[in-house]
């Protein structure tokens, strides 16, 4: 109780954020001080059945008619979580607004197909961008530029919380660090009450919406699914997570589980050591949570007055300048036990794309997907179900860098995987296929050739190309 007190007279100077704020984070550390986090009882999981995560192929087909397609979109809003930045890819600003293909970025992408579905079928399903305070001046620059198109879009923030600072829990900003450092985004858990204070759910159930469809502007894949929402109207589901199948890359990724006769999200960091290999193995927990959720917006709006949503809090130790900061944060998956009828949907892979560093960009600006409409899909003249493994070195990590090292992208519709490591250079026309792995000497320049095809290949040395 000292500490909370301790930081509630800290809090109470602080003129940046408001009451609602102040409010949510003294509730979230009150929680995380009173350490009631749930413990999981091993033996209690259960493998969800069909009823609880259904699997794609059985949900039912959709109706013709154009006007019941209609009905049905007017129910929605997609919402994007916005709030990232492009740091990691060497990007300042928002990562949505890094370009991705044809010059398009993800904002521009997904633009583009709402667009598309309010001119196909005459319906207006508004954009909504969960912003950060990091992202939200640079986004309403950005979304400018969509002043002229057929679509509403709607911004607004989620909190902003103090760090606090590690050895006595005084907020950061009251510390010595009164800038942007000082404080957080508290996770897209935040979406619930953010979407609430924000007064959009207000509006949005003012114009009958009814669902909204969340994702991570950064998952190409996740794009407005008919069937999906068409099943959920009918069968009242609260909230659905679209799930799909591991493989050995998605082993860290939240799984679900049934548990005590609700359906319920397993965190890695949730699971006792000694069953951490049983976690990430594909045989036992086969799914996992892609980050695409429909939440239906009453529901949203009941349970986030009730204060009912009390997801795991997850403890985000960082270091700022020489100062250990902790920043409490939850996740919206984890939200999916407070739902009724909650369930997941076993959806095909292609409903997650997610570009994460420039390996995945390799892969979704190659020959290897096409865009039309705004939708990037997968080029069928590829035979493997799987995507190659692409590893590119640290010398590709910033997109600028990834860009200027490849003239144009090689060709990869039949390449396995493909690791780069030191100073190389791509040409122009380049096929790449089956294991190729290219490694440049230290302190020496490996320049690959225009037009010449390289199959599972090691490549050392310039000499190596025409072996």
């Amino acid at each position: 109780m000292e500490k909370l007190d301790h930081i509630k007279s800290h809090l109470a100077t602080l003129t940046q954020i408001g009451e609602n704020e102040k409010n949510g984070f003294i509730n979230l550390v009150s929680r995380y001080l009173s350490g009631e986090a749930q413990h999981i009882e091993w033996s209690k999981i259960q493998t969800p059945t069909d009823e609880v995560v259904v699997p794609y192929d059985t949900l039912a087909p959709l109706s013709d008619d154009p006007a019941e397609t209609k009905k049905l979109l007017d129910k929605l809003v997609v919402l994007k979580l916005n709030g990232g930045l492009g740091t990691t890819m060497g990007c300042t600003g928002p990562k949505s607004v890094i370009e991705v293909r044809n010059g398009f970025t993800f904002l521009d992408l997904i633009v583009q197909q709402i667009e598309n579905l309010n001119k196909k079928y005459g319906c207006n399903v508004p954009l909504v961008l969960m912003n950060s305070f990091n992202t939200h001046d640079d986004t309403l620059k950005i979304v400018d530029k969509y002043a002229n198109s057929n679509i509403q879009i709607h911004t607004f923030n989620q909190s902003q919380y103090p760090r606090l600072v590690a050895e006595d829990f005084t907020p950061f900003p009251c510390k010595g660090q009164p800038g942007k450092d000082g404080w957080y985004p508290p996770g897209h858990g935040d979406v619930f009450p953010a979407l609430m204070n924000s007064g959009k759910l207000a509006t949005f159930l003012s114009q009958d919406k009814e669902y909204a469809f969340v994702a991570n502007s950064d998952n190409l894949g996740a794009i407005v699914d008919l069937k999906i929402l068409n099943h959920l109207v009918k069968n009242k589901n609260e909230y659905c997570m679209e799930v799909t199948p591991k493989t050995l890359a998605d082993v860290k990724g939240g799984t679900l589980i049934s548990y005590e006769g609700k359906v319920q999200l397993l965190e890695i960091a949730q699971v006792p050591d000694a069953h951490v290999n049983e976690f990430k193995s594909i045989e036992k927990f086969k799914i996992f949570n892609t980050n695409n959720l429909w939440l239906n917006l009453n529901a949203v709006k009941r349970l986030v007055e009730a204060d009912a949503l009390k997801m795991e809090i997850i403890p985000n130790p960082k270091e700022v300048e020489g100062t250990k900061v902790l920043q409490l944060e939850t996740a919206a998956g984890a939200a999916i036990r407070f739902f009724d009828h909650a369930i997941g949907i076993n959806v095909p892979r292609s409903r997650f794309l997610p570009v994460k560093a420039t390996s995945d960009l390799l892969l979704v600006q190659s020959d290897l997907y096409t865009l039309v409409d705004g939708f990037v899909s997968r080029n069928s003249a590829r035979a493997n179900p799987e995507n190659p493994s692409i590893e590119l070195g640290p010398e590709f990590k910033k997109v600028s860098n990834f860009l200027s090292r490849f003239k144009t992208i090689p060709s990869i519709i039949n390449l396995d995987s493909l690791t780069v490591t030191g100073d190389v250079w791509f040409g122009a026309g380049i096929v790449l296929k089956g294991k190729v792995k290219i490694a440049a000497k230290p302190g020496e320049k490996l320049e690959i050739p225009d037009g010449i095809v390289i199959e599972n290949k090691e490549i050392n040395a310039p000499g190596d190309l025409s072996s």
